[in-house]
């Protein structure tokens, strides 16, 4: 499949502007806003809609599911806290963004997705346009076991409770970042693994993602 991609001047000044305004919404981690500042968001849009990509806004990107809000991506990436090196296992790819953005931190990311004309479209753009994650398809609650323990984990759809399976995926003092709740809004949790059984939770903010569909969720 051939892609034709254009980042100019136009598009560059309008992921600066984003990156102001995710400033004044509260994001402070500067490598988090240079990584938001360096990657094309158009790319991951219909070029119809390019025109939308740098508003803080969620946009569908099909089958049911969207590419997150530019807040909610630096939000729960900040709350990651990645190291350049960390084995990152990220609960759908989706449009292949935040997946970027983790790249962009230096994170080694394991990616899986479910909806299989997303991950066809993943695995061609996004190392056309320079991103090399590892690629998996399939249910993504129950995690990759087969390339655990994880540094971190990250899911991005809203989970009715936090999987066993993830938990016993991260290695001791990593961080599991998911949305839990209903679904019709979700509260951010950080789940930081402490010891062999013990995990220390933290409730954040409320937000409303796309429902986590699998064995170990909806």
């Amino acid at each position: 499949m051939a892609y034709k991609f254009i980042d100019n001047y136009r598009e560059r000044g309008a992921r600066k502007q984003l990156v102001a305004l995710l400033k004044q919404r509260g994001i402070a981690d500067t490598r988090v806003l240079e990584a938001i500042g360096k990657v094309p968001r158009h790319f991951f849009f219909d070029e119809t809609f390019w025109n939308q990509a740098y508003k803080d806004i969620a946009f569908p990107i099909g089958d049911g599911q969207t590419i997150s809000q530019p807040y909610t991506v630096a939000y729960q990436t900040e709350l990651l806290h990645i190291a350049s090196g960390d084995r990152v296992l990220e609960i759908g790819t989706g449009s292949g963004y935040q997946t970027c953005i983790l790249m962009e931190l230096g994170a080694d990311v394991y990616t899986i997705e479910r909806q299989r004309s997303l991950y066809d479209r993943t695995i061609q753009v996004l190392p056309y346009i320079g991103y090399r994650p590892h690629f998996f398809f399939g249910d993504g609650s129950k995690g990759i076991p087969e390339h655990a323990p994880y540094d971190k984990i990250l899911v991005t759809a809203g989970a009715p409770l936090v999987p066993e399976v993830m938990l016993t995926q991260l290695k001791i003092g990593g961080v599991l970042v998911i949305p839990v709740g209903n679904e019709k809004e979700q509260k951010m949790l950080t789940v930081i693994r402490v010891g062999e059984r013990d995990y220390e939770r933290i409730e954040l903010d409320t937000f409303r993602f796309v429902p986590l569909v699998g064995d170990q969720a909806w």
